[in-house]
């Protein structure tokens, strides 16, 4: 299994909004090929730093997902404002290797 880690920190005070919104969001991701689960969690010492877990069947699963329309879609629900820390973002990939 392929991991991959999208870290971003909120610079405005937004961040409660953007959990929210991670919460109500479409589900879009759910229908790509290869894709296992979404996790989303933050941080407790710093609650305006937000990370999202993906798994995947495989690393071309994730990237066939990130270059198609079902990743724009998934970016529609994104509150309008949203302000991140510059060089904040930041992704990364993992090899799963047990639960």
């Amino acid at each position: 299994m392929f991991v991959a880690l999208s870290k971003f920190v909120v610079a405005n005070d937004m961040a409660e909004r953007v959990k929210a919104a991670f919460r109500n969001r479409p589900h879009s991701v759910e229908a790509a090929p290869g894709f296992e689960r979404l996790d989303v969690i933050s941080p407790t010492e710093n609650p305006k730093e937000i990370w999202l877990l993906t798994y995947w069947s495989s690393r071309r699963a994730f990237d066939d997902w990130h270059k198609s329309h079902l990743y724009r879609e998934s970016h529609s629900g994104i509150p309008k404002g949203l302000k991140l820390v510059p060089n904040s973002t930041k992704l990364s990939f993992f090899e799963h290797v047990t639960s």
